[in-house]
């Protein structure tokens, strides 16, 4: 008897450290605009879909989602949305067809954060925040309660007020996002593509450093790694769209 209950003690205790080591990775949004957004979601690898591809976010509100570990995917803010009551519509910028909620990325410009958890303690999460596919409105990702570097990744600075004429994506007189010279040009030099397909052969333009130097912390083109991307364990992660600060 004695035997048995040690049994089922071990067992119990090893439930409750798995149950730790696969614990969820939760997920604020938190909407600091001054009007409502419409965050979309993307999952990679066939992994659960959060918030069910999107979902609307009024000004000062805040939703949370859990993450199962291995999860991998994108989170961007949908701009000037309408949809109907049966969730058919579209929006200015960050479009994802699907209407409410997306079926695929957010059609670029759109700041982008993305993530690949890890599957257990001994691992690392990562996660950045972009602007490869371009811009739209200010992004944060902050880690909590998580060890290791963990630190801040975002681009806060408003880059429509400063958007070169080329890349300005104009609705009704105003600048409601920034393209990525990528999807401006849609040449090798600024895609990293063809004859510029490696880091030696695709060096930063003048376009890519002007996203640089106003938001060093995020990727501003495709070989932009050493700079921007972040790592942390066993943390939680607020992402706050229009944060004014790091």
């Amino acid at each position: 008897m004695a035997s048995l209950i040690k049994l089922c003690a071990l067992l119990i205790a090893q439930f409750f450290i798995g149950s730790r080591i696969i614990s969820a990775t939760v997920f604020t949004f938190q909407n600091s605009c001054s009007k409502t957004i419409w965050p979309g979601t993307l999952s990679g690898n066939g992994a659960a879909v959060l918030g069910g591809g999107g979902f609307a976010l009024a000004p000062g509100e805040s939703m949370h989602f859990p993450a199962p570990p291995g999860w991998s995917g994108r989170f961007w803010a949908r701009t000037d949305c309408s949809f109907d009551a049966t969730g058919n519509g579209k929006c200015a910028t960050g479009d994802c067809g699907g209407g409410l909620k997306c079926i695929g990325g957010g059609v670029p410009p759109a700041s982008l954060v993305e993530f690949t958890l890890a599957n257990g303690n001994a691992e690392k999460d990562f996660y950045d925040v972009s602007l490869v596919d371009g811009y739209n409105l200010p992004l944060g990702v902050r880690p909590t309660g998580g060890s290791g570097d963990c630190q801040y990744a975002g681009c806060v600075a408003d880059l429509n007020k400063s958007c070169p004429s080329e890349l300005q994506v104009i609705v009704s007189g105003e600048v409601v996002a920034c393209k990525s010279a990528c999807t401006a040009f849609n040449s090798p030099e600024y895609c990293c593509s063809g004859d510029h397909s490696t880091p030696a052969t695709c060096p930063p333009t003048s376009y890519s450093q002007l996203f640089k130097n106003a938001c060093p912390s995020a990727y501003s083109y495709a070989y932009d790694d050493q700079t921007s991307t972040r790592t942390c364990a066993g943390a939680d992660y607020v992402i706050t769209f229009c944060s004014a600060t790091s």
